[in-house]
């Protein structure tokens, strides 16, 4: 797979988290979705439809979260996304990993999983 075909996929899948954090989700599927792939979060009915929903619904729950990209690894048609999304001002929020396979341009499959930030940790390295 050549180096470029991973860099654009790279750069879709922060384009899609992006745009979904800006409240653009449908923008986001229509640009960046395969809506007959899979995602595999457990929480939500199956299908990209339900997915869809679900983030239009947190979104008007949370219309100023934000998110800070860490790391984006790419590999052949994955791509990961490490983050730290706050979904409320004063919030720790959460560290995120985002995981995509990709079939052409298009986000075929997603797994996503997070972890709450502790206001405080013994762990001085913190979780960045």
């Amino acid at each position: 797979m050549a180096e470029n075909d991973i860099q654009a996929r790279k750069q879709a899948a922060v384009q899609f988290l992006q745009l979904v954090v800006a409240g653009r989700i449908d923008e986001a599927y229509q640009k960046h979705v395969d809506m007959l792939g899979k995602h595999h979060n457990p929480f939500f009915p199956a299908g990209f439809p339900a997915l869809q929903k679900a983030m239009i619904e947190n979104h008007v729950q949370y219309p100023n979260k934000q998110l800070t990209i860490k790391n984006v690894l790419g590999d052949g048609d994955l791509v990961a996304i490490h983050s730290h999304i706050v979904l409320q001002l004063g919030e720790t929020g959460i560290a995120a990993v985002h995981l995509f396979r990709f079939r052409g341009d298009k986000i075929v499959e997603m797994w996503d999983c997070g972890q709450t930030v502790p206001a405080d940790s013994p762990n001085k390295d913190r979780v960045f």
